[in-house]
């Protein structure tokens, strides 16, 4: 199949349900090769992925852990012999509830920040050797339009997506040298499964993020699948270090 990055090796990660699985169908539809990579069960997600072109497989992932993170990109090389992509999607956001400062416990302070921030550096380690022997790569980090607003009730989320930009411009400044590019995907809320699902989001709260925007509409996992091929693809080789915020014009920076 040919497309902007046929034959490619992708990794996405958080890639069961929602907008990872949004990812893996739309790098599919490009004619990557996708490891489908989640803590839940990814049969849907890896066969929907496989419907939309490509080649795809599911493995069980727990990004927390450095020996979970290798044997999911062990199993990738494994099977294609290179790994060109990461997507870092991984991340607690859908099942939260907008809570003050004083409600956040230390114990679910630090389980966002694990999934969200050390999940994401566990990953990048894990596959930048394999991107530095082929001299080329795309790290893609999942950040948020929220870093830029200082949104409250959401005091965890909120700092651990700003150290993900952080990483991000400190990623590309070390590995640029060899050829791997890393940039970021800044989403607004968008309305996925768990977003749905979630009773925190709903109402005013939505009303009023939608009409801080241009576009005034809600956001679908769909709107931001076109931004992330960019960034995978050769179209983004000479971007680096930079997040994209992807929210129907909520935030400008």
């Amino acid at each position: 199949m040919s497309g902007k990055i046929s034959g490619k090796v992708a990794i996405v990660t958080g890639a069961a349900q929602g907008i990872g699985a949004s990812y893996a169908a739309a790098l599919c539809a490009e004619g990557a090769l996708v490891c489908v990579s989640d803590v839940l069960d990814t049969a849907a997600s890896v066969k929907a992925a496989k419907a939309a072109g490509g080649d795809a497989f599911g493995i069980n992932c727990d990004v927390t852990s450095a020996e979970s993170v290798k044997v999911m990109v062990d199993a990738a090389f494994a099977r294609w012999n290179r790994i060109d992509i990461l997507v870092n999607n991984a991340g607690l956001f859908g099942n939260l509830s907008l809570k003050p400062l004083l409600e956040i416990s230390s114990a679910e302070f630090d389980k966002v920040m694990s999934v969200n921030v050390r999940g994401s550096f566990e990953c990048a380690k894990a596959v930048v050797p394999h991107m530095r022997k082929g001299g080329y790569g795309k790290i893609v980090n999942v950040a948020s339009g929220t870093v830029f607003k200082g949104v409250p009730m959401l005091l965890h989320y909120v700092t651990s997506k700003g150290a993900v930009v952080a990483m991000t411009r400190s990623l590309a400044r070390e590995l640029g040298d060899s050829g791997i590019r890393v940039n970021a995907v800044a989403p607004g809320l968008v309305m996925s499964e768990n977003v749905l699902a979630n009773p925190s989001w709903k109402g005013a709260v939505v009303d009023n993020n939608v009409a801080s925007r241009c576009i005034k509409r809600e956001a679908r996992p769909e709107d931001i699948v076109d931004t992330l091929v960019f960034l995978c693809s050769p179209d983004s080789d000479f971007i680096t270090g930079q997040t994209i915020v992807v929210d129907g014009g909520s935030v400008m920076h």
